[in-house]
């Protein structure tokens, strides 16, 4: 079997080598929180009409939150390996650079006995998706990410958190 980089076994391989979703009957239910994040570049005039809601399909912010929180809820669908988990908050935000850079960033929460990374990075991916979607008639070269975890906390593994966010902070 392949080792990580900290020599610790990878958990979604069986003894012949396939994959397979990780056992965590034996695990403790405890808090769990993620924090993801991406960012959606694109021209000024298209970050300014998605914020005064000038965008003929609609309200962009709005429907990319839904299908944020909407992704988070369904992750298990998306990623074969991910366990499907009752998930007890699931926040998105948005801010902007004030110029061309649409920051988004998702909090999931559960009680449970596996993490929700996935969850989180699923939830900013389909954001960042969204908005490209709503506005791709005004502007196609927009840029999705990077696309990165920001912490987690919960877990045998224990708290991460990573250095800085896309905006620097």
């Amino acid at each position: 079997m392949e080792q990580a980089a900290n020599s610790e076994p990878l958990t979604h391989f069986n003894e012949q080598g396939r994959a397979r979703m990780v056992d965590v009957s034996d695990k403790e239910v405890t808090a769990r929180a993620a924090t993801a994040e991406t960012s959606v570049k694109m021209r000024p005039d298209t970050l300014r009409r998605i914020l005064d809601g000038g965008v003929a399909k609609g309200d962009v912010l709005a429907v990319a939150q839904v299908a944020g929180i909407q992704a988070a809820k369904r992750t298990s669908d998306w990623i074969p390996m991910c366990h499907p988990l009752p998930l007890t908050g699931v926040n998105i935000r948005f801010a902007d650079n004030g110029s061309d850079m649409l920051y988004i960033e998702a909090e999931v929460k559960t009680a449970g006995k596996t993490g929700v990374e996935m969850e989180a990075l699923t939830a900013v991916s389909a954001a960042a998706l969204t908005v490209y979607d709503m506005c791709k008639a005004l502007q196609k070269d927009m840029e999705i990410g990077p696309t990165r975890l920001l912490a987690k906390s919960g877990g045998k593994s224990g708290d991460y958190s990573a250095a800085q966010d896309v905006r620097g902070g």
